[in-house]
């Protein structure tokens, strides 16, 4: 195969062992670590500086040529443009027009009302609400939005900060539309709509979980208890639907699973809502002591003027809440509400969500129902999406002899490079055609339009950059054969690496903010390293594993995710959007060691749940074939 690229797992071997080669392979995400946890970098910067290392360890270490290497970021970082930013950005333009327009302010109020016991509250808006703006619009919004409004009706700023941190953990996987699994199908190459099932078989369960464990964190055994009835509905009804949209497409439905934040979101808000209204109440309403709602002294002026992810972080929030925070007067000045007011503020969501399935149906129809392959669609001479082949990459690269099966034929050792510009079922395009529509509806003038775009790309002046530079990382590695490097000395751990893998994401998760980023970073060296675990444990090894290949690189991959979002309450930017939302800048240490335990117990939790579908039957039959 002339001009090709012929992968070397060891190109530096010393003695004959691979340490040296397994270093240099670590160098790209321990030096992105290091830039982002002791040096204080912002991402986007701390991407740019990894991936130019990457770039230049392929060529000289690896000995890829350098037009090969530069090709395989590009070809990265355009998948981190589209579909990934172009979905973040969408999502974050439609909750601006709520915000420029009033509507968010009416949606935080018809929520505030439903119950003024605080325990009901922290589900409501922590969990439920802030389940839907996760899915919605991610980036932050849901801590800082909901700490900012449990904070309004009287929860004590640390206790919010940590309830909705807590809160946040398990619809990140499907946070901005799904953009994690969209990343982890992008750089491990198992489809999403399977890493979906996978997630909608594990997070269900911490779903049910997470709401109990937020109020225990705010009260006594006795007073948590005391409402199990709400607790049971607002996360059951929440991870019913999670399961349901997470894996309908298995059924016979169209995918919908990019709905399953905001779907989830609001049906746990409407079920519990009617819950507490016509069947059961507390029987007495719980609050925080009067003393306790007092600023703690540490909480003012103590932040670090110079510390740019701070000041990042105020920047953010000031963004992100605007008009949505709790207005500073009397809310008897306030209109009343009514059901057409509150139903016009929930419009522009109910619009996103009907774009979106119309979105699944074409996607449904570009999928041939016998061979499950895509072809796109032709609309009035354009198709429905392209394919274009990366020059200089594209069936140039050949994989690592050792991550070959036997037999395999020669065309199928070449890595393949195509680009799909699928620029009308993205998500980000319906999301965006929603936003219009919005501004129809609402009557949004030509300023504050202008408003809206201006705000909207100034908030994603930094995640956007940020995703485009941690995916050409991740290509150059992946190509070069890095990522396998890694992986082969990942295996060592043998039957043990299911847990570690959910592990290896939550640490992803707290150094680069992101459940995205670290699905971006670690999803090639996931699916390398859970075949490596089959091929000696596997069906075809001991037979420990229980599971095909191809499941073993799904429940693995899936862990990275599903592991990872319990990374994300502990993470730097996290933290900050936290303490800026809840007005404690200065305090983050204080929440960091309020939450990292909790974290770790979690992330721990996802671990073993992993390690069971992966060798204990019947948690096996759990993983999708």
């Amino acid at each position: 195969m002339p001009f090709a690229y012929v992968q070397d797992l060891n190109p530096l071997p010393v003695g004959g062992y691979a340490l040296l080669s397994t270093v240099v392979a670590a160098l790209p995400v321990l030096v992105l670590f290091y830039l982002l946890v002791a040096r204080r970098w912002l991402a986007s910067w701390a991407g740019a500086a990894g991936a130019v290392l990457a770039i230049a360890l392929a060529w000289l270490a690896y000995g890829m040529p350098l037009g090969m290497a530069c090709a395989s970021f590009v070809y990265g970082a355009a998948f981190g443009l589209m579909p990934i930013g172009w979905t973040v950005f969408a999502a974050m333009m439609l909750y601006n027009v709520t915000v420029e327009t009033g509507q968010f302010t009416v949606i935080r109020r018809s929520i505030g009302g439903l119950s003024q016991d605080a325990r009901v509250q922290a589900v409501l808006i922590g969990f439920a609400f802030g389940a839907f703006m996760e899915g919605a619009a991610g980036a932050g919004s849901p801590v800082a939005i909901c700490g900012a409004m449990l904070v309004g009706l009287g929860v004590p700023p640390f206790r919010a900060a940590v309830i909705c941190l807590i809160a946040n953990t398990s619809p990140v996987c499907y946070g901005g539309l799904g953009v994690p699994i969209i990343t982890l199908e992008t750089s491990s190459g198992v489809p999403a709509d399977k890493i979906s099932i996978m997630c909608g078989h594990q997070l269900p369960f911490l779903s049910c979980l997470i709401p109990f464990y937020m109020v225990k964190c705010m009260c006594s055994w006795r007073e948590t208890l005391a409402i199990w009835p709400a607790l049971v509905v607002g996360g059951g009804s929440f991870a019913a639907f999670q399961f349901f949209f997470a894996t309908a497409h298995a059924y016979g439905l169209p995918p919908i699973w990019q709905l399953t934040d905001i779907g989830g979101g609001l049906f746990s808000l409407v079920t519990l809502a009617l819950f507490l209204k016509f069947v059961w109440k507390p029987r007495e309403e719980w609050r925080f002591p009067e003393e306790s709602q007092k600023m703690d002294p540490r909480a003012k002026n103590t932040s670090d003027p110079h510390d740019p992810q701070s000041e990042h972080a105020k920047e953010e929030v000031e963004q992100l809440l605007g008009s949505a925070l709790p207005a500073s007067g009397s809310p008897l000045t306030e209109p009343p509400l009514t059901f057409g007011s509150v139903s016009l503020a929930w419009m522009p969501w109910i619009l996103m969500a009907l774009c979106l399935v119309g979105s699944g149906y074409v996607k449904y129809l570009e999928t041939d129902p016998v061979t499950k392959k895509s072809h796109p669609l032709d609309l009035f001479g354009l198709q429905t999406y392209y394919d274009v082949e990366i020059p200089g990459l594209h069936k140039q690269v050949v994989r690592a002899e050792k991550l070959i099966p036997e037999g395999t034929p020669d065309e199928k050792k070449l890595e393949s490079a195509v680009f799909r510009f699928n620029w009308l079922t993205a998500p980000g395009t319906p999301v965006l055609i929603a936003a219009l529509l919005s501004m129809v509806l609402l009557r949004v003038s030509l300023m504050q339009a202008r408003a809206v775009v201006a705000k909207t790309v100034y908030q994603m002046r930094i995640p956007i950059p940020t995703i485009a530079f941690m995916l050409g990382l991740s290509y150059v590695t992946k190509y070069a054969g890095m990522d396998a490097t890694l992986g082969v000395a990942f295996a060592e751990t043998g039957v043990l690496y299911p847990f570690f893998a959910a592990m290896l994401g939550w640490l992803g998760v707290f150094l680069t903010g992101t459940d995205a980023g670290s699905n971006a970073l670690f999803g090639g060296l996931q699916k390398i390293t859970a075949t490596e675990v089959w091929n000696v444990h596997g069906l075809e090894g001991t037979g420990a594993m229980a599971l095909t290949l191809d499941q073993a690189q799904t429940l693995i991959c899936t862990a990275n995710s599903t592991g990872g979002v319990m990374g994300k309450m502990i993470d730097a930017q996290s933290i900050c959007v936290a303490t800026a939302g809840t007005n404690q800048v200065g305090r983050e240490a204080d929440i960091f060691k309020a939450v990292i335990g909790h974290s770790i117990l979690l992330a721990s939790i996802v671990g073993v749940l992993t390690a069971l579908q992966a060798f204990v039957p019947p948690f096996t039959l759990m993983v999708p074939k």
